[in-house]
């Protein structure tokens, strides 16, 4: 999994890139939340999945889990393009109360 981001107009953009396992879980974990932890000036975070070719249940706890995150420091955090599988996931999961898409 390969995790990239930047800052524009305040907004946090997060992209993800291959696979969202258990095996890859923990190291995008840690390199997105000191993204988070670098750019506290943000007014919300944007997760861009389109480039995430798998996702299972732990791709859902790592959402919640920087939800849960953001939600510690008042930001609003959105999913982007999900391909058609994570979609799937995503909406079985009822993650979309909580995180909506942009």
């Amino acid at each position: 999994m390969v995790v990239t981001g930047y800052l524009r107009d305040r907004i946090l953009y997060i992209n993800l890139s291959g696979e969202m396992d258990e095996c890859s879980a923990r190291d995008a974990r840690d390199k997105c939340d000191k993204l988070i932890e670098d750019n506290l000036n943000a007014k919300k975070i944007v997760i861009n999945l389109s480039d995430v070719a798998f996702m299972d249940s732990t791709g859902i706890g790592f959402l919640i889990g920087r939800y849960k995150k953001a939600s510690k420091l008042a930001l609003p955090m959105y999913i982007e393009k999900p391909n058609f599988a994570a979609d799937k996931i995503l909406n079985l999961s009822g993650i979309y109360s909580l995180i909506p898409k942009a």
